[in-house]
C-alpha cells in the first residue's frame, strides 16, 4: 500500500498485489500495526485533549501549529493503517472508496512537511525578531497559514483525480481494485507531474528549514552567555532535521520499494511491511517527543491531565512556567 503521489509507474507494481502470504504471518503483521495505531492514537488524543482544555494553548500560534500537526499525523496514521489492513482483509475494494482514502492519505502526508516549515518560521520570528512577534504571529494569521497549507496539499490529489477522470471510463470507479496510488491513478502524466511537484515542494521545505534554523542557531549563539541555549538550539535543529528526513521518506522510498519488489517479487509483502513501518509509523512518534515531552509548559499540563484521569478526578491548578520564546 502506497500513498505517496509521486511513487512509481504502475507497471512496476502490477505483480505485487497478487502475492500470497500465510495466515499467521498476515495476522501478526496486522496485529502489530493495529497495536501501534492504538498506542499512538491514545498519545495523540491525550495531547489534543490537553490543548483543548487550556485556553493559553489555543491562543498561542506555536501550540496551534503543534496540535494541527498532531491531528494531521493522527488522521494520516489512521488512514494508512486502514489501507494496510484493508489490503489484507479484502484484497480488492471499490475504486471510488479507494479514491477517497488514498486522496485523503496523500493530502495528510504532504501537509506534514509544510506544517514543519510553518513551525520553523514561527520559531525564527520568535527568536530573531522578538519585538515583531506579537504583530506578525497572530492567531488569525496562523489559521490562514494552516488553510493555505491544506489548499496547496489538496491540489496534487485533485489534479490526479481530474486526469484520471479524463482518461478513464466512468465504469472504472465502479470496479474493484487493489487499493494503491499508482494502480488507482495510473496515467503516466500523473507520475511525471508529481515527480516535478515533489522536487520543487521538498526543495522549498528543506531550504526553509535550513535557513530558519541556521539563523536561530546563530542568534542563540550570539545572545547566549553560556552554552545551554546553544545546546538546546542544536538539539532542536537535530530533531527537526530527523523529523523532516523521515517525512521525506514518504516521497523517496516508494521508488526504492518498487525496485526491490521487481528484483524480489516473492518478498513483496515483506518489503511493503518494512517500508510501511519505516515511512508511515515511526515518523509519527516524533511530534509527541519534540513538542509534547520536550516543551516544559505543555508537558506540565499534559502530565497533570494524565494524573487527574488516573485518579478519576479533575483538579485544575495554575501552573507557572517560564515560556522560552
Amino acid at each position: 500500500m502506497l500513498t505517496s503521489s509521486s511513487s512509481v509507474p504502475p507497471e512496476l507494481l502490477s505483480n505485487s498485489s497478487s502475492s500470497k502470504e500465510d495466515f499467521s504471518s498476515a495476522l501478526t503483521k496486522n496485529l502489530v500495526a493495529m497495536m501501534v495505531w492504538l498506542v499512538l492514537s491514545a498519545i495523540n488524543g491525550s495531547l489534543v485533549h490537553t490543548f483543548l482544555r487550556h485556553s493559553l494553548f489555543y491562543e498561542n500560534p506555536r501550540y496551534i501549529l503543534f496540535v494541527t500537526m498532531v491531528i494531521n499525523d493522527a488522521l494520516q496514521l489512521s488512514l494508512v493503517t486502514a489501507l494496510y489492513v484493508v489490503s489484507y482483509v479484502f484484497r480488492r475494494i471499490h475504486a471510488s472508496i479507494c479514491c477517497v482514502l488514498v486522496m485523503t492519505a496523500v493530502l495528510t502526508t504532504r501537509s506534514t512537511p509544510l506544517i514543519l516549515a510553518g513551525m520553523a518560521l514561527e520559531r525564527y520570528i520568535s527568536i530573531c525578531f522578538p519585538l515583531h512577534y506579537s504583530y506578525v504571529c497572530t492567531v488569525p494569521r496562523t489559521l490562514l497559514l494552516i488553510g493555505v497549507i491544506f489548499m496547496l496539499t489538496a491540489a496534487p490529489p485533485i489534479t490526479d483525480l481530474l486526469i484520471t477522470v479524463a482518461h478513464r471510463p466512468p465504469s472504472f470507479f465502479h470496479t474493484e481494485i487493489f487499493c494503491d496510488h499508482p494502480l488507482l491513478f495510473g496515467h503516466r502524466s500523473i507520475y511525471y507531474k508529481n515527480c516535478v511537484f515533489d522536487g520543487v515542494y521538498l526543495s522549498f521545505v528543506a531550504l526553509t528549514l535550513l535557513y530558519t534554523y541556521c539563523q536561530i542557531m546563530l542568534t542563540a549563539r550570539a545572545a547566549s552567555s553560556g552554552l545551554a541555549s546553544v545546546r538546546r538550539a542544536r538539539n532542536t535543529v537535530l530533531l527537526h532535521g530527523v523529523q523532516l528526513l523521515l517525512c521525506m521518506l514518504a516521497f523517496v522510498v516508494p521508488s526504492l520499494q518498487a525496485a526491490l519488489i521487481s528484483l524480489f517479487p516473492c518478498l513483496s509483502l515483506e518489503i511493503r511491511y518494512i517500508f510501511f513501518l519505516l515511512v508511515y509509523i515511526i515518523p509519527r512518534f516524533m511530534s509527541p517527543i519534540i513538542y509534547g515531552f520536550r516543551d516544559e509548559l505543555f508537558r506540565n499540563y499534559w502530565t497533570r491531565n494524565l494524573s487527574c484521569q488516573r485518579q478519576g478526578t479533575v483538579k485544575i491548578r495554575p501552573v507557572l512556567v517560564k515560556v522560552n520564546q
